[in-house]
C-alpha cells in the first residue's frame, strides 16, 4: 500500500466575508500525480498558497511525512521552510531571474540544501569550494533532465516560452522535493510543449518525487493523473479517477461541460 505524504483536512482561508478555500480536504501519497481542478476562482491557487506559506490558513491541518523523520506540520511556516521540508513549487506566473544565466537559476534553487556561511563565502573556504562544485555539478544534472543542458550558458530571457517553464520546474527541482507542486505549468504553452512537459511529469515522477498539479489542459489532466480533486467556490465537489471525475454530473456541470466526453 502506498503511503502518504500530506494529509490536508479542513483547510479553510478566509479573507474578510470571502471563503477562498472552504474546509477542503487532500491526501496524497508517494509516487502519485493527483490533479487539482476548477474554474477560474474557484480557490485552487489560494489552497496552494496555503500548503506553501504565503499564507497561513483560516483553519485546517497541513500535514507532510517524509521517510525517516518526524511529521511536519506546515501551519503558520514561512515559504522557504516549506521548502526545506521537502514541497517546492511552480507558479502561474513564470518567475525567473531573466538577467541571469540558466544554470545561475537553478542554482540558486539549489543554495537551500548548502551549509556554507557567509564567512566561507568570503574566504573561500575548501568547504565553501567543495559546496560550489556539487552545486554547480547538481544543476547541470537537474538541466540534462529537463532537456535544457544546451542552453546552460543562456539569459533565461532567450529561452522559448516552453523552455522558460521547463526552467522553473527545474529549479523547484534544485530543492530535493519529494512532494513537487506546479501551478498550471501547461497555461499558454503549445501542442509540442505541452507534449514535451507531459513526458517531463512522467518522468520526473518515475524518478520517485509525488505531484500535485493545478491544470486547465483537460487532456493533460486526464492523461497523466491518478487521481483528481475538484474545487468550486472554494469548496471540494469531487474526487476520484480521470475516468470517475469524467462522469461526474456535478463536475460537468462546474467546469468540464462538453470537455468531458474530449
Amino acid at each position: 500500500m502506498a503511503k502518504q505524504i500530506l494529509n490536508v483536512t479542513d483547510l479553510s482561508m478566509h479573507f474578510g466575508g470571502i471563503r477562498a478555500v472552504d474546509q477542503v480536504d487532500l491526501d496524497i501519497n508517494e509516487g502519485e500525480i493527483v490533479a487539482l481542478i476548477g474554474p477560474n476562482g474557484a480557490g485552487k491557487t489560494t489552497f496552494f498558497n496555503c500548503l506553501t506559506g504565503i499564507y497561513n490558513p483560516t483553519q485546517g491541518d497541513i500535514k507532510l511525512y517524509q521517510e525517516g523523520k518526524k511529521e511536519a506540520r506546515l501551519n503558520g511556516l514561512k515559504p522557504n521552510q516549506v521548502t526545506e521540508k521537502g514541497m517546492a513549487r511552480t507558479f502561474q506566473n513564470i518567475r525567473l531571474f531573466q538577467k541571469m544565466t540558466v544554470l545561475e537559476n537553478v542554482m540558486i534553487g539549489r543554495h537551500c540544501r548548502t551549509t556554507s556561511f557567509i564567512a566561507g563565502a568570503i574566504f573561500r573556504t575548501r568547504h565553501n569550494r567543495r559546496e560550489e562544485r556539487e552545486i554547480i555539478e547538481r544543476s547541470y544534472s537537474i538541466l540534462e533532465k529537463v532537456g535544457l543542458e544546451k542552453h546552460v550558458n543562456d539569459l533565461a530571457s532567450n529561452l522559448s516560452y516552453g523552455a522558460q517553464r521547463r526552467l522553473e520546474i527545474a529549479r523547484a527541482l534544485a530543492t530535493d522535493p519529494f512532494l513537487l507542486l506546479l501551478d498550471e505549468p501547461a497555461a499558454g504553452m503549445n501542442p509540442q510543449e505541452t507534449k514535451e512537459l507531459d513526458d517531463l511529469i512522467t518522468k520526473i515522477r518515475d524518478d520517485g518525487l509525488a505531484i500535485l498539479l493545478i491544470e486547465h489542459d483537460m487532456k493533460l489532466v486526464m492523461s497523466i493523473s491518478d487521481r483528481i480533486f475538484v474545487m468550486d467556490y472554494g469548496k471540494k465537489i469531487a474526487q476520484g479517477t480521470p475516468q470517475e471525475i469524467g462522469d461526474n454530473p456535478d463536475v460537468i456541470k462546474a467546469y468540464l461541460g462538453e470537455a468531458a466526453d474530449a
